[in-house]
């Protein structure tokens, strides 16, 4: 029998994006609510306990709802939401960020898909910590641009009416509480909240995450081919990971380093540019928002938790 899924909030961005990606599988069965029941909290008890696995493109609330919805022990959860992403007895579904991470994600029961801001700092930052040369208690800063897709319908919309006269760069998170920071926090390895300042562009998807570094007050510098080594042995210990790290160089810039360049793709790539003179460097992540930060994510889990290879 063919693995059913059932996607509880389909309609919404990461849902349809989800749906679009399993569009062609027929390795799967998908499942889906009527129409003149998807109000219904009893029609999705009903298909979510149908499931092999749920996939939860909701929020924070209704997804803690559609869990406690689950009576019985073999329906499989991948949770898009923030609800759940540091919560005791869930697996953090980015596979590559440590060598057994694909492992966990494989024999879990329940799975947070990580969020697409802070996906693109850990894949930079935990290897170094990891390698110690960074310290937990670095003092880490982060911002970056993503298209407004990441904003879901009422951005997209708002953007989509205002065409040429949208923002082409509107920062925002200036309360300094990113709902993403305790998140970063815990699967970069840092023992202090990060600072996280995220800005929305005029176009739809794709992003750049960017992790500048003040080196000097370390004890020991390291210098940027060493930060560079320490990343590239992390993925290269990965098989099969869908991330990829970029030879290092030293190029005022650089074509690829674009934010829309892996849209459509559940690719990542990742970059260290480095001044050893002045003790500083910057850790760069390019990838698709709605990808690797979203729909293509929680694909990759869920063939992770089915034992399917592609």
């Amino acid at each position: 029998m063919k693995p059913k899924i059932f996607i509880d909030g389909e309609h919404g961005t990461t849902g349809l994006q989800i749906r679009a990606l399993l569009a062609e599988r027929g390795d799967l069965e998908i499942i889906s609510i009527p129409t003149e029941r998807r109000k219904e909290t009893a029609a999705r008890a009903e298909f979510l306990n149908a499931a092999d696995v749920a996939i939860l493109c909701l929020p924070d609330a209704a997804a803690k709802e559609s869990v406690s919805l689950i009576e019985n022990d073999t329906t499989r959860v991948i949770d898009a939401s923030t609800a759940f992403r540091v919560a005791e007895g869930w697996q953090y579904g980015f596979a590559e960020m440590d060598k057994d991470q694909a492992k966990k994600i494989a024999s879990a029961k329940r799975v947070a898909n990580p969020g697409c801001w802070p996906q693109g700092p850990i894949a930079t930052l935990r290897p170094l910590v990891s390698a110690g040369l960074l310290p937990p208690d670095f003092p880490v800063t982060v911002n970056g641009i993503s298209g407004y897709s990441g904003g879901g319908r009422p951005m997209i919309e708002d953007y989509v009416a205002k065409g040429e006269d949208a923002s082409e760069f509107l920062p925002y998170g200036l309360t300094l509480q990113h709902k993403h920071v305790p998140e970063l926090r815990t699967y970069a390895k840092l023992s202090h909240d990060p600072i996280m300042q995220p800005a929305v562009g005029n176009f739809a998807q794709g992003m750049i995450t960017v992790v500048p570094l003040q080196l000097g007050g370390l004890d020991r510098v390291p210098t940027g081919a060493e930060l560079h080594a320490a990343i590239a042995d992390h993925y290269a210990a990965i098989e099969g990971g869908a991330v990829e790290v970029a030879p290092y160089t030293h190029l005022e810039r650089i074509p690829e380093v674009d934010p829309e360049v892996y849209n459509g793709t559940n690719r990542m790539k990742v970059y260290v540019f480095a001044n050893d003179e002045r003790a500083q460097a910057l850790l760069l992540a390019v990838y698709d928002n709605l990808g690797k930060g979203a729909s293509g994510a929680a694909v990759q889990n869920m063939d992770l938790m089915l034992g399917i290879k592609r």
